[in-house]
């Protein structure tokens, strides 16, 4: 039991809690005041606050001289006498208020003044708030409570529309229906896997024919021609085709197998990546299809197939442009194209429907571990898609490389490629198996001995033969503005046998080529290849020394070149980026000429889609591209405001095929051809030739203009490629020669010191464009670099370098082709001493620049000095 000591413990008061006081503001009160003694009851105390305080329980007797206390808050504490009176309050707490005067609290009042507005700010502050967000409250329950209604009425509305239209006795006999045949139809077959390996063959198999059956053309023959019936059907497309197929049996080449297998990987990648083998089929079978329209068409205008390259003209937007080539008399052929595509999507659909196997493999991505069938599915279906593309890749990218597994296994079922000329690897291989062995293009092979050492070797040889030509020569390139011209399909059409005209169609032109350098220039293409003979133009490098399925350099090499070198570089490297520009009137990524024109180093290049377009766009009559005449004066524009001399780069557009009825028949020329010349290529020579004349008098008209400008200008024109509309001509052999040449010429200025300058026709009588830069210099009596000077003699030693892409038979099949002074043709190995030492060094210069280590730029190589 505790001990408790009254006398211990009775100087230690006792104490009860009252109401917290706050300290803020407040008012002095008088103590002595007994009127207010009854006004501060503790329970009146307790009902204004809720906080508590202690305070002696005992009675205080004492009265205290001070009259007045400080009460915290105008009237919150309004009874503190009737609390000391009823001995709530302590006599220290009173004795300690004694020592407070008035006059030493009154000070403190304005202090606390700001204070009390500062908080009655904040309240007034935390109020507005408070209202600002619960009216805000409001209007969004309301807007709520609006939207919940509308949506409310909305679903009903639909509800009571969807039962009276469910209430119709014609709705209700359908869905009898379908509740009754939902569950036959659910338990439909599943198609067999056997039923789709025969689709799978039967599909493979009709897109190789149709694919080969596009790289074919019906034979012409003379009417003097005697051929028997049997030796027409053989030769006929249908008879070509047939000989395809069964040379398996009859000659023991098996290409119609290697490519069925090209398409069936094609095919099996699809269905494992989609496992969907309707989706898969009807994705092939639209895809292959108009692939092999394009072939064909391709084939019929260009002499030359699809080629992995041509897709990145769809990459680029062109795919409506391309679309704008195609030729009146395959309209027709499209149109059935297009009908067959929707059957087989239509059918493809309806299957897909019938079949209850939706997925090829069976998994399940919701649950792929849910069970071992769901594990072994899932890691089944995602290892098949990896696996056939893998399968797919290492097949067509080693097909073309000699060695390699897929190109061993094509070889031995016949397979022997001919990538120099694409369309007649196509004809004899198969288009799939050409375009599949194209995928991964090996630029160049190495020449025998390159290395650093020899490469600077090449260096110091010809820059010694440079400055031993550079003593004669008091010209520099840079103070002239070069205009090279390519004219599209520009070539004297009377130089074909049988074909004559009433009037000459290029009386100006041959007029200036008597007067100036000029000659005929080798093309390497037929119908096509315009951006290949502008690449050995700007560069000096020839297809004859790349790889075989270095088709289109603009398309293959250029773009994943880091620095590539071109000849207008010469000007940029004086004048900076005014030192170059390009006009071309037609789509800017037509052959990635954006893209490679930047990498060349071009400041601008102007077309019909540029930043800044082509000012002058007139075309004549109703052909679609843009006259030459406009081009011209669109680079007139551009050389009366240029602050110093440049090079110009121009590839014009008007004489581009297809060849319609585009002038007024008054103006169209008439030719005469052979009684067995089919209409549509005398319509097409005619309208063609009829080009040729306009291009003709814009070339004269354009040379007079710059004759009147009081600057030195020399100007490269030339014809790219003949246009594949001699359908005739590409039949015979003997023909070949011509199909593959052109016209050029190089012309200075008045104000030009090499105006009127023609080069011997031992110099100039033939070339290929790749010697272009090289004869300009030396007609402009201009210094010139070690790279121009190994040109320069190369084009002294082998006047003409190409490798044919040409017409069936003739010229430079499997090997370059390359001509001498008297236009006959040479191959390498009847060469003399120097000559093959010179085609040896170009060929390592050019690998050197295109797939080698660029020894070269640590030089001074390509520098004029």
């Amino acid at each position: 039991m505790p001990i408790f000591s009254p006398d211990r413990h009775a100087h230690v008061p006792s104490y009860v809690k009252l109401t917290k006081q706050p300290i803020a503001g407040g008012t002095y009160r008088p103590l002595a005041n007994d009127e207010d003694s009854n006004a501060c009851a503790p329970s009146a105390l307790s009902g204004h606050h809720g906080s508590k305080l202690y305070t002696q329980k005992s009675a205080i007797h004492a009265t205290s001289d001070n009259t007045s206390i400080f009460i915290s808050g105008a009237g919150t504490l309004p009874c503190l006498p009737e609390m000391v009176s009823s001995g709530s309050v302590s006599k220290d707490v009173i004795d300690n208020n004694n020592q407070i005067t008035p006059s030493k609290l009154q000070p403190q009042q304005p202090t606390e003044q700001p204070l009390n507005e500062a908080v009655s700010v904040c309240k007034k502050a935390a109020h507005t708030t408070a209202k600002t967000l619960s009216a805000a409250g409001h209007a969004v329950a309301k807007a709520a409570k609006t939207t919940g209604h509308a949506i409310h009425v909305a679903v009903t509305a639909v509800k009571t529309a969807w039962h009276t239209f469910t209430n119709f006795k014609a709705v209700q006999l359908i869905i009898k229906f379908f509740r009754k045949a939902y569950g036959p139809w659910k338990k439909r077959m599943r198609f067999s896997y056997a039923f789709y390996a025969i689709v799978f063959t039967l599909l493979t198999s009709a897109e190789v024919i149709f694919l080969q059956w596009g790289v074919y053309s019906e034979p012409t023959y003379d009417k003097g021609d005697e051929v028997d019936q049997t030796t027409k059907i053989l030769n006929s497309v249908a008879g070509q085709v047939t000989k395809f197929v069964s040379q398996m049996w009859l000659e023991q080449k098996s290409l119609f197998l290697v490519n069925f297998v090209g398409l069936g990987l094609i095919y099996l990648a699809l269905i494992f990546v989609t496992n969907r083998f309707w989706i898969a089929t009807l994705l092939f079978g639209t895809a292959i299809t108009a692939f092999g329209v394009a072939n064909s068409i391709k084939i019929q205008l260009r002499n030359e197939p699809i080629i992995p390259a041509d897709f990145t003209f769809i990459s680029g937007g062109d795919a409506g442009n391309i679309a704008s080539f195609i030729p009146d008399n395959s309209q027709q052929f499209v149109e059935n194209a297009v009908t067959v595509v929707i059957w087989i999507i239509a059918i493809c659909l309806l299957l897909f429907l019938l079949d209850r196997r939706k997925c090829f493999i069976y998994c399940s991505w919701r649950k792929p571990f849910a069970s071992a069938k769901n594990t072994v599915g899932t890691f089944s279906r995602a290892l098949a898609a990896v696996v056939s593309v893998v399968i797919l890749a290492s097949y067509a990218t080693n097909l073309g490389t000699g060695g390699s597994w897929s190109n061993m296994w094509a070889a031995k079922q016949g397979y022997t490629p001919t990538l120099f000329d694409a369309a007649e690897d196509a004809r004899n291989n198969g288009p799939a198996t050409t375009f599949l062995s194209l995928t991964k293009a090996p630029t160049m092979d190495k020449p025998e001995g390159y290395s650093k050492q020899k490469m600077q070797a090449i260096s110091k040889k010809y820059s010694k033969l440079a400055n031993s030509i550079n003593k004669s020569r008091t010209q520099q390139l840079t103070d002239s503005t070069a205009i090279m011209i390519l004219s599209e399909t520009f070539a004297d059409p009377t130089r074909l046998p049988d074909i004559t005209f009433d009037e000459d169609p290029i009386p100006n032109i041959r007029n200036i080529m008597g007067t100036t350098t000029s000659g005929t220039m080798l093309s390497p293409g037929y119908g096509g290849g315009t951006a290949n003979i502008e690449y050995q133009a700007l560069t000096g490098l020839s297809l004859a020394n790349f790889s075989d399925s270095m088709i289109v350099p603009y398309q293959q090499l250029v773009p994943t070149q880091s620095n590539p070198y071109s000849f207008n570089q010469i000007w940029t490297q004086k004048y900076g980026e005014s030192g170059s520009e390009a006009v071309h009137p037609y789509y800017q990524s037509m052959y990635l000429r954006n893209t490679n024109y930047k990498k060349f180093g071009f400041s601008h290049l102007y077309s019909l889609d540029s930043a800044t377009p082509v000012e002058h766009t007139e075309k004549i009559g109703e052909s679609p591209y843009v006259s030459d005449s406009s081009t011209y004066q669109d680079v007139l524009d551009l050389i009366k405001n240029q602050k110093n001399p440049e090079f110009l780069q121009v590839v014009t557009m008007q004489n581009h095929m297809p060849y319609s009825n585009y002038y007024e028949a008054e103006d169209v020329l008439q030719s005469s051809v052979t009684d067995d010349t089919p209409d549509d290529e005398h319509s097409a020579i005619n309208v063609f030739s009829t080009g040729l004349k306009y291009t003709d008098q814009a070339t004269l008209d354009f040379l007079s203009q710059l004759n009147q400008i009081n600057k030195p200008i020399t100007v490269i024109f030339y014809g790219d490629h003949l246009p594949g509309i001699y359908l005739k001509e590409e039949q015979n052999p003997d023909d070949s020669f011509l199909l593959h040449e052109t016209d050029y010429f190089i012309w200075s200025n008045d104000a030009s010191p090499s105006a009127n300058v023609k080069l011997d026709d031992s110099e100039a009588a033939f070339s290929s464009s790749n010697y272009f830069m090289s004869s300009a210099a030396e007609h402009m009596n201009a210094k010139i670099s070690p790279y121009l000077a190994l040109l320069t003699k190369l084009h002294e030693e082998i006047p003409a370098i190409s490798r044919v892409i040409s017409n069936r038979g003739g010229i430079g099949l499997g090997t370059a082709t390359y001509l001498q002074s008297d236009g006959t043709v040479t191959d390498s190995t009847s060469m003399s001493k120097t000559q093959k030492q010179l085609l040896a060094d170009y060929k390592l210069v050019q690998y050197d620049q295109t797939s080698g280590k660029n020894y070269l730029k640590e030089s001074d190589f390509m520098s004029v000095d």
